[in-house]
């Protein structure tokens, strides 16, 4: 298994972890920023650490049939994760699959299905307040998918909150504020939107 100092130092080598006054696709601010597609844009670290997940749910025991992800942060995520799992066998029948927003509301699209029963993981590149994971939980029980576990390569604070096994590589606790309370803003510093998605 991969140690959190060897994440993180993953994550500082190719300046992943920003400093300022970002707005968060939840609609709070942060002193710190975390942009994981700094890491996943380089193949090499980015199986690395997606193989490193995928063994901490081979080791749960855990079959899936789908790994899930929301789009736009978790689709590589999704896609190594799976990409290991076959390596690892038997798993050749696992698809991986993303989900969209159309219209402010997450759904399944490009002819995506969840069965009955499938056995689903959902996986993100980093939680921070949960909500976009939630909803992909709950996209995929509307489908009948039964979820097994949830993953994200780093936790901000997030993720002891599912009603499942969940695994991380790296725990950051950056605190988060609402507009009102945000130091950052009170010293009238300029905000920055650096994520993929507008925010709630």
């Amino acid at each position: 298994m991969l140690s959190q100092p060897y994440v993180l130092k993953l994550f500082t080598e190719v300046a992943a972890i920003l400093d300022g006054h970002f707005l968060l696709s939840s609609g709070l601010h942060s002193e710190k920023y975390l942009q994981c597609a700094r890491v996943l844009q380089y193949p090499g670290p980015a199986e690395r650490l997606c193989a490193d997940l995928a063994e901490r749910f081979r080791q749960d025991g855990l079959v899936p049939d789908v790994i899930l992800a929301p789009a736009l942060g978790g689709i590589l995520v999704a896609y190594a994760v799976a990409s290991a799992m076959v390596r690892m066998g038997p798993y050749g029948h696992l698809r991986n699959l993303f989900a969209e927003r159309e219209g402010g509301v997450l759904g399944l699209r490009r002819g995506f299905e969840i069965f009955p029963g499938e056995r689903v993981i959902v996986v993100e590149d980093v939680i921070t307040t949960g909500g976009s994971t939630r909803e992909t939980i709950t996209l995929a029980r509307a489908h009948g998918g039964q979820v097994i576990a949830v993953g994200a390569l780093v936790d901000r604070g997030a993720c002891a909150a599912f009603d499942v096994p969940t695994h991380s590589l790296l725990r950051l606790d950056f605190r988060n504020f609402k507009p009102e309370e945000c130091p950052q803003c009170r010293a009238r510093n300029p905000l920055v939107k650096p994520g993929s998605r507008t925010p709630a």
